[in-house]
């Protein structure tokens, strides 16, 4: 069932979207309708500090693939605010900004189980707790309650789980049939295809593959 709509409350949906494809957004839709959003903020990074390896695509490259994306969809929106930084992208940094940004919209900050199961090592995750309601998103029997994100007892944490569909789509698939010259039609949006292919994305194997 869904929560009764509150007004002005934002989703944050952050990752590196190398490249974004559908299952990011139908994860996003799912939120958005379970949590009763005003709105979703997806949030690429301009590095991800859990990440060795700096994104395929550039900046502007995955910026605009997800501006194309969901252009024409009031539901969502990008912002960059991360990929202006030089500093690998922090969590707390970015919704410390969208708090000054946006006084009186609460923020809900999606994250999925992988992600959840590492929050205690992320940077000032009590504060991110304190600033955002997180919206854990899990997959096929998966339940967020299993793991542990070490963070000690005594560190309030409000969350709700909330199963997505789950969609077998991940951003590194899409990548290697690219490099094979296989077709990513219906994998990514139409938009997002022919950004790929315009720019010749993808095509190259990335050092360390």
């Amino acid at each position: 069932m869904s929560e009764p709509r509150a007004a002005g409350r934002l989703g944050v949906f952050g990752g590196t979207f190398d490249p974004l494809h559908q299952g990011h957004l139908i994860a996003a839709q799912d939120i958005f309708e379970a949590m009763a959003l005003e709105r979703i903020v997806f949030v690429p990074a301009r590095r991800s500090p859990h990440k060795e390896r700096e994104p395929a695509a550039s900046t502007k490259s995955r910026f605009r693939m997800i501006e194309c994306a969901v252009e024409g969809d009031d539901r969502f929106e990008v912002s960059d605010t991360e990929l202006s930084r030089e500093s690998p992208s922090y969590t707390i940094d970015t919704l410390e900004g969208l708090a000054a940004e946006r006084p009186g919209s609460p923020l809900v900050l999606i994250l999925g189980v992988d992600q959840w199961a590492r929050f205690g090592r992320w940077r000032a995750p009590a504060r991110i707790a304190g600033l955002a309601h997180l919206a854990l998103m899990t997959r096929a029997g998966e339940r967020a309650a299993d793991s542990d994100p070490g963070l000690g007892e005594d560190t309030p944490l409000a969350f709700t789980e909330v199963p997505v569909t789950r969609i077998d789509i991940s951003s590194s698939l899409v990548r290697s049939r690219v490099r094979r010259g296989l077709s990513i039609r219906y994998l990514v949006p139409e938009a997002v295809r022919r950004i790929i292919e315009d720019e010749n994305l993808y095509v190259e194997v990335p050092r360390g593959d």
